[in-house]
């Protein structure tokens, strides 16, 4: 039998190591949380090769002297806790391992100076065994050095991503954590260039635009509800200014940012029929609640929570959204361009009375007699649109081709039902086709046959390139993946650290917004990860590419226009389905609709 034996201290740290320090990212969450506990007004953040060579924290908090140095790299060491109330914890960090459990697979130094201290002093750890201390020469506060994270660990290092990749996860802790506190003052540089720099004090509201989208302050609502001790604030996008994925969804409990599924799942049910399902709502919602209530000592790296009434919380994120969303809801985010409000112009009116004997009025409409014999009777034509709305639905006077179902199993058009969907007759019945999904789908295909060819896809050069700003980790995705999108007509290239140039657009979306193309790329690229290769990635992009250079819902449609587009989706592959799996057409039989009337 397998005797047991209790373990060395240097192997229970690396195994506390990795509940707690997945990566640099987990290592860097622990510090910032750290010099925040410590009373910090300002932080700066360091970091080398994404983490992997180098992440240096400091803070002008209340410092450590040699003492508390000491103890601090010991585990289950902790000033968080005054009594063994553990479940009324209001720090952020409290575990009292993630010192010595990152010193037990790095090389760590810690310099601290006490305030008020003219003294400072440096420890130095090398994967669990002290090295070094002594004097050292720093303000007051506390700098912390982690080089060579895993180095000693070939296990654990052989599974860590690529810098770029890395690089990602630490901004985003970082984002997050400076969102939670926007009364203190937050940089971060990543190989000497600066990506984050805030100044404390700022709004709520500033903080979140600043670190989400500049955009973000204009197309938002303030979420403020009060029940109890319970209070949930934030910001909310409105429903028109989403994203491609989730990753711009922002939750915090107590000022501790999570990713719990009770919370995302309110979210999504609070914005359920005002979202289509493939996009997602941009937001931050801050929740305090009485610290009784909440269990954040579910998870090591207490990225989740559990709260003592679940249904009361989640009816609360979702009330306080729906009716912060309703005081918004005659807002927009598209703001109507130039060109189309100029289109718009006052038509004269006939006088009541000045009708001509040969005119009439119906509904505000003036029509001009042109009669014409059908089996209903008398027909007139030549509407002109006067001062009140068209009606949902229309039909059109068509040339009378040969319907042949060999040749046109879709039909005829006949007319357009809402500006939405194109009503068409058949021989063997009534054919119901959505405009925006059909074509969305036929553009898709156009836009994969082009790149399945040799060189690259038409495109459209834009006259002047236009300047897109995102996030600097959304322009290393894109950058990575210019040469692929070329091929497909979208020419891009890096415009600084936090913009991308576009120059030219595919000629299939020669109409569409490149802003809102290049960051749904950008989105795209990010939700697809590190497991699909780029060919695969990019397949996934070109429906959102496809999603911007269709007929959108809403826009009237010639008679040669729906003809057209019926023709196209006839000898398109897979244009029964549109690029989310949705059917682009319906038909009614011959028999079907007989049965409605009651005649079978």
């Amino acid at each position: 039998m397998r005797v047991i034996r209790r373990l060395p201290e240097t192997l229970i740290n690396r195994i506390a190591a990795g509940e707690v320090v997945e990566r640099p990212a987990s290592a860097l969450k622990e510090l910032v949380e750290n010099a925040i506990d410590a009373g910090a007004s300002n932080i700066h953040v360091r970091l080398s090769e994404g983490g992997l060579a180098m992440i240096e924290v400091s803070d002008d908090g209340c410092g450590m002297d040699p003492d508390e140095i000491a103890l601090a790299l010991e585990r289950h060491a902790t000033s968080k806790l005054p009594d063994e109330a553990i479940e009324m914890v209001e720090t952020l960090g409290f575990r009292g391992e993630a010192l010595p459990s990152i010193a037990s697979v790095a090389r760590v130094t810690i310099e601290s100076r006490p305030q008020g201290s003219a003294d400072g002093w440096k420890r130095v750890i090398d994967n669990g065994a002290l090295v070094e201390e002594g004097p050292a020469a720093l303000p007051p506060g506390t700098r912390v050095r982690v080089e060579q994270l895993f180095e000693k660990i070939p296990a654990r290092r052989k599974f860590l991503r690529s810098p770029r990749s890395e690089w990602a996860a630490a901004s985003d802790v970082v984002r997050r954590l400076a969102m939670a506190r926007p009364d203190l003052g937050f940089t971060l540089e990543h190989d000497g260039r600066r990506s984050i720099q805030v100044q404390g004090g700022e709004s709520l509201e500033a903080r979140v635009a600043q670190l989400v989208a500049r955009e973000l302050a204009g197309n938002s609502v303030e979420v403020d509800l009060l029940r109890g001790d319970y209070h949930l604030t934030g910001i909310a996008g409105l429903p028109t200014y989403n994203r491609g994925v989730a990753d711009h969804q922002y939750l915090f409990v107590n000022g501790r940012p999570v990713k719990d599924r009770l919370l995302i799942g309110a979210v999504r049910g609070a914005y359920a029929d005002m979202l289509a399902r493939d996009r997602h709502a941009v937001l931050a919602l801050f929740l305090q609640v009485p610290a009784g209530e909440v269990d954040v000592n579910v998870h090591p790296a207490k990225s989740e929570v559990r709260f003592r009434d679940p249904a009361f919380v989640r009816g609360m994120v979702v009330s306080g959204l729906r009716h912060a969303l309703s005081t918004g809801d005659q807002r927009s985010a598209q703001a109507p361009s130039a060109s189309a409000m100029a289109a718009w112009q006052a038509e004269p009116i006939s006088p009541m009375g000045a009708v001509s004997p040969s005119q009439g009025s119906i509904f505000g409409q003036t029509w001009m007699p042109e009669p014409r014999v059908s089996e209903a009777g008398l027909a007139w034509r030549g509407y002109e649109q006067s001062v009140m709305a068209p009606p949902q639905a229309r039909a059109e006077v068509a040339a009378e081709p040969a319907v042949d179902a060999a040749q046109h199993p879709l039909g005829v058009a006949r007319g357009q039902v809402s500006n939405t969907y194109i009503v068409a007759e058949a021989e063997d019945g009534l054919v119901i086709v959505d405009q925006h999904a059909a074509h969305e789908r036929l553009v898709l295909e156009r836009l994969r046959a082009a790149g399945a060819g040799q060189g690259t896809a038409p495109s459209q050069a834009l006259l002047i390139p236009e300047v897109v700003e995102l996030e600097e980790v959304a322009c290393d995705r894109l950058e990575e993946a210019s040469g692929k999108l070329a091929e497909f007509g979208l020419a891009l290239e890096r415009f600084g650290p936090n913009a991308m140039l576009v120059r030219a657009i595919p000629a299939a979306l020669a109409k569409g917004d490149p802003a809102k193309l290049v960051a749904d790329v950008a989105d795209d690229l990010a939700h697809n990860g590190d497991a699909l290769l780029l060919g695969e990635k990019l397949d996934l992009v070109l429906a959102t590419m496809a999603c911007h250079g269709s007929v959108r819902a809403g826009r009237t449609l010639s008679v040669a226009e729906m003809n057209a587009l019926l023709r196209e989706m006839e000898v398109t592959p897979r244009s029964g389905q549109c690029n989310h799996g949705r059917p682009t057409w319906v038909k009614l039989a011959h028999g079907d609709i007989e049965k409605l009337f009651g005649r079978k």
